[in-house]
């Protein structure tokens, strides 16, 4: 039984491939005050240990401190395949011709994989959906008008539909067939990856089709 209230001490020791450490410190005090640390994996002996130093330390503010680490390749948690495989029979046994099967073995690299692949597909599937725009005006340069096709074609690669929108100015709403010259010089360059979804709309100064991927 300790008698002095003041003191520290230290012990160390190797059990079943873990090091175990347990340190000890204690000062003056009327009444018997405990701090106790000891791992979550071994949460449930807290009780045993608490009981353990009350029953040998008389008065004094202790401070315990446990520790464990792993010191070799030992894995604590060891599965019992034999009960696991059984369970998986009773479950196939409820519903044998289930589709897709209760449960079954798989590889789970090979799980994740295909798991990652459906949610990129899941993504462009969504991103499919979007609706873009491109605006052109009557006097588009021969250089800005490359530069629109080739963001319209990157919206179609990735699955996009997009709307081309001519828009006219002042006076060019007395020429709108220049408008439909031009969505025809667009639709001549993209006929090889695009075709026409929406027909030509008019809508106030704005004259837009709809497109998608071939």
């Amino acid at each position: 039984m300790i008698l002095s209230m003041t003191g520290f001490g230290r012990a160390e020791g190797i059990f079943e491939g873990k090091k175990i450490s347990i340190e000890l410190k204690s000062l003056n005090s009327k009444s018997f005050d405990l701090n106790l640390r000891i791992p979550l994996r071994y949460k449930e002996k807290e009780f045993e240990v608490r009981k353990l130093l009350n029953d040998t330390i008389l008065r004094g503010k202790v401070d315990c401190y446990i520790n464990c680490e792993t010191i070799d390749d030992c894995n604590d948690v060891k599965i019992n395949q034999d009960i696991v495989k059984a369970y998986i029979n009773q479950l196939r046994e409820i519903s044998p011709n289930a589709d897709p099967p209760v449960a079954k073995f798989v590889d789970w690299g090979k799980f994740q994989y295909q798991k990652m692949k459906e949610q990129q597909k899941n993504r462009r599937s969504n991103k499919a959906t979007e609706l873009k725009q491109m605006r052109f005006g009557l006097k588009i340069g021969a250089n800005d008008l490359e530069i629109k096709l080739r963001k319209i074609r990157g919206f179609l690669s990735e699955g996009h539909k997009v709307k081309i929108l001519i828009f006219f100015r002042g006076r060019e709403m007395a020429h709108k067939e220049l408008g439909y010259v031009l969505i025809d010089k667009v639709m001549a360059q993209l006929e090889e990856d695009a075709i026409l979804e929406q027909k030509p709309v008019m809508a106030g100064r704005n004259l837009s089709i709809v497109i998608r991927s071939k």
